[in-house]
């Protein structure tokens, strides 16, 4: 969940949708303790990336430079929108799910344009920064199907809440897995595994922010669930990226 704006160091905040208030404090336990550990991987995130990485990128996709004008706090790093755009371009996907939109919806949509086609998928779950992403992208000459899905739902054996969303493709080629934000919960993003069933032979799963201590703890999980996946840790960037691939 990105914008083209310049934001703070913390994600929009969510109403507390089906939670009793054990729930609540469950949570705030949790986000508590997980910041205490995690807040040198918080304050590094703040960094997004040098200035002539990101031009550079802009550059090879054809945009212009203040296509992205600020990166870093909650949003995708330069290393992140680079793998996604070397994953599009070598694997060719025809079907890419991204969860949470903004600076990784535009650059997806670009990078499927530049590689002959392919459908992105976005799902975010506020309203307005769903309208603004669509707006940015079309300022862009560039579309996706971005839509609003509210964190209402729950993942079995996964805490926190995820999003509630229907419809989705039988067959994903890569999975851009960027939301919900930790203080939603810091091991929320787990839940995507409810998606994992879906992933083509051959497909991709890139999770951001996977250094963090929340992320390992998902990624430790998802390894020994998912043995037919393959997943290593990219620690360049400022953030870390886990990529999953699916044998084919």
């Amino acid at each position: 969940m990105t914008s083209r704006e310049l934001t703070g160091m913390f994600s929009l905040p969510d109403a507390r949708v089906g939670l009793d208030r054990s729930g609540q404090l469950s949570e705030l336990a949790w986000r508590v303790g997980f910041g205490a550990i995690g807040w040198p991987w918080l304050l590094r995130s703040l960094w997004g990336g040098r200035l002539r990485d990101k031009q550079a990128l802009l550059d090879e996709l054809g945009l212009p430079h203040d296509a992205l004008p600020h990166l870093g706090s909650w949003k995708a790093d330069v290393s992140f929108l680079r793998r996604i755009v070397q994953e599009i371009d070598s694997g060719k996907p025809r079907q890419v799910v991204e969860l949470g939109a903004g600076a990784s919806t535009l650059i997806a949509a670009r990078a499927l344009r530049r590689s002959g086609g392919g459908q992105l998928l976005s799902v975010d779950q506020h309203a307005d920064f769903v309208a603004a992403t669509c707006q940015w992208l079309a300022d862009h000459d560039l579309s996706a199907d971005i839509r609003t899905a509210p964190l209402e739902r729950h993942v079995p054996s996964w805490p926190g809440r995820w999003y509630a969303i229907d419809d989705l493709p039988d067959r994903i080629d890569l999975l851009i897995v960027d939301g919900p934000p930790w203080a939603v919960h810091p091991l929320v993003r787990g839940a995507a595994e409810c998606l994992f069933a879906r992933l083509a032979p051959g497909g991709v799963i890139l999770l951001d922010d996977a250094a963090r201590p929340g992320e390992r703890i998902v990624a430790r999980r998802w390894r020994r669930r998912w043995p037919s996946i393959d997943f290593c840790l990219d620690t360049r960037g400022a953030k870390g990226t886990l990529i999953g691939r699916k044998r084919g």
